[in-house]
């Protein structure tokens, strides 16, 4: 009895020592083994460029004051920097750039996309609050017409000071009604008592000297102790002087300024004709005096009455907006269903005419009796070999109404005459389907192919011995097995086609037009990616990047429903196939 338990110890042991010995070898394989000396230093080379990439970015993060994106970049930095400096975590060391790039290239994008669907950032809203104060206040800046305009030199002095000297020979006339009685005024960019915007008169006069002007009266042209700049130097400092402002007074914001006219020859009063008061976080227009008072729901400065001050907003959370204009607009829904319709339609046209024709050459071509095969699938995959946006553009000129392949050598109509491919929405439908089979069966032909000589010999050749006739041997044996294997990828090429803007914006555009009391951008063959563009990029009423990103959620939710709805069908396939 005691022996057999020492037997029993003993074996338990040598169990123990095994399963230790298999753990120590797993670490060993983890850890990758002790690094050769050149790949260290190829490490720690590859890390150092990977810091100082990371340490310049956050050095522009921190001069754009962007600090969430710099936490994150000092996060991942550190992170990588722990990965590969530790012994050990050979898997995480593999791993980590395909996570990294993941995160970045899709799954930020993603997280960004949602967020964007709650805003109403676009062409109207693509900045913040304070880029539209900054665009409300020049665009508030108005030339005062009933102040004179003046002939202007541009002074420096010796501090790189620049001044206006002006001649007014509009506002006084002598006793003839003719001749201007002039008066001269000299100004600084910088306001103060010595250099502010003031009449020339009495001892001041001596110090001017005068030349021609654009008029044919004498102006100021220049003024002792002051540099006068020639028009080259005026041209080539274009920006900086349009940009110049030589205040009237001490209180610019109400009294004005005076700047140049687009010509740089003369100047004339300038003034804000809107006001920004920071405490109610309004504008006043001087004008009229109607307020307007930030609306943060809408991201548009509004006054009582809802009139705009500007039409540039900033951009702002607005909730379920987007969604709600997506459900609610009675002149959304009506195009919107009809997109749907059409776009569900093409999808699934499309997948069952390129794989109903793939098949069919394929099997075709998998018949051993059948010669040179190698020569006619190498045929049957050139328009899947040749670029899609070529092919598309050659089918759009086949399609041509007047004298395109299609109507005036297929069918024979004479030039002027025949099917308007691309003009009615019908036969424009058509267009795109039939070129979208086209660019789409070469893909089918191959993956059938493929399958069907995946398909035991020793089925067929029972369903012979049994009597099956070609048809049943198909639709009993082989279509079945296809199916099994091919489904996930028909899905695919229905995700794929669901989403098939180059087709549709190649082909037609989106078009032909439709119907524009309806107050959107919606054409004949538009699917909802197509319909989708219109809105981020080229909508008629401005770019609109949130109600876009709304629609690509409801589209990623729609294909990701018809999906999982396929592969449940896929794995009830292998059921009964089984």
């Amino acid at each position: 009895m005691a022996r057999n338990t020492e037997d029993v110890t003993s074996d338990a042991k040598t169990v123990r020592l095994s399963a230790a010995t298999r753990r120590a070898r797993q670490r060993m394989v983890d850890d990758g083994g002790t690094p050769s000396l050149r790949g260290t230093i190829i490490k720690i080379i590859l890390l150092g460029i990977a810091d100082a990439a990371a340490f310049f970015v956050s050095m522009l993060l921190v001069a754009k004051h962007q600090w969430t994106y710099l936490a994150g970049v000092v996060i991942v930095t550190l992170i990588l920097n722990f990965i590969y400096l530790r012994r050990g975590g050979l898997p995480a060391k593999y791993l980590s750039p395909g996570v990294l790039f993941l995160i970045f290239f899709s799954f930020s994008v993603v997280v960004y996309s949602a967020f964007i669907a709650f805003t109403n950032y676009g062409g109207q809203h693509n900045g913040s609050k304070e880029d539209s104060i900054s665009s409300v206040e020049l665009g508030a800046m108005v030339t005062d017409t009933n102040a004179p305009w003046m002939d202007v030199s541009i002074l420096e002095d010796g501090n790189k000071h620049f001044y206006f000297l002006a001649s007014d020979n509009m506002s006084e006339f002598a006793a003839d009604g003719v001749t201007p009685v002039p008066h001269y005024y000299l100004g600084g960019e910088d306001f103060n008592a010595t250099t502010g915007w003031h009449e020339i008169t009495g001892d001041e006069l001596s110090k001017v000297s005068y030349g021609a002007g654009l008029m044919g009266y004498d102006i100021a042209t220049g003024y002792e102790g002051f540099t006068t700049l020639t028009i080259d130097q005026v041209t080539q400092e274009g920006a900086k002087f349009a940009t110049l402002k030589v205040p009237l007074s001490a209180q610019i914001d109400t009294d004005g300024w005076m700047a140049l006219d687009p010509s740089a020859a003369g100047v004339q009063r300038t003034y804000y004709d809107a006001k920004y008061d920071a405490a109610t976080d309004s504008f006043t227009r001087l004008s009229d005096g109607t307020v307007f008072k930030a609306d943060n729901s809408q991201g548009f400065f509004i006054s009582e009455s809802g009139e705009r001050l500007n039409d540039t907003g900033w951009q702002t959370v607005v909730g379920l907006k987007n969604f709600n204009t997506i459900f609610g607009n009675e002149k959304l829904r009506a195009p919107l269903l009809k997109i749907f319709s059409w776009t569900v339609i093409f999808a699934i046209a499309s997948v069952l005419s390129t794989f109903i024709l793939g098949l069919a050459l394929s099997l075709l071509f998998n018949d051993d009796r059948l010669r040179g095969k190698k020569i006619y699938r190498a045929i049957m995959i050139l328009p899947y070999a040749f670029p899609g946006f070529l092919s598309a553009y050659v089918w759009k000129g086949m399609f041509s109404f007047e004298y395109g392949f299609i109507n005036f050598n297929i069918l024979g109509f004479k030039p002027g005459h025949g099917i308007p491919w691309l003009a009615e929405e019908g036969a424009a439908k058509w267009a795109i389907l039939l070129c979208n089979l086209w660019l789409g069966f070469p893909y089918m032909f191959l993956i059938t192919t493929g399958a069907l000589q995946a398909i035991p010999a020793e089925l067929t050749e029972s369903a012979v011995i049994d009597g099956a006739s070609a048809w049943q041997q198909l639709r009993l044996i082989k279509l079945p097995l296809l199916l099994v294997s091919l489904t996930p990828l028909l899905i695919s090429s229905f995700a794929f086609n669901f989403n098939n803007f180059t087709i549709i914006y190649l082909i037609t555009g989106g078009g032909p037009s439709g119907d524009p009391s309806l107050g959107v951008d919606v054409g004949g063959t538009d699917i909802l990616i197509s319909f989708v563009y219109k809105i981020a990029f080229s909508s008629s009423q401005g770019a609109d990047y949130g109600l876009a990103s709304a629609f690509s959620i409801l589209i990623f939710f729609i294909v990701g429903g018809l999906s999982l709805i396929g592969f449940r069908r896929t794995r009830f396939l292998e059921e009964v196939t089984e």
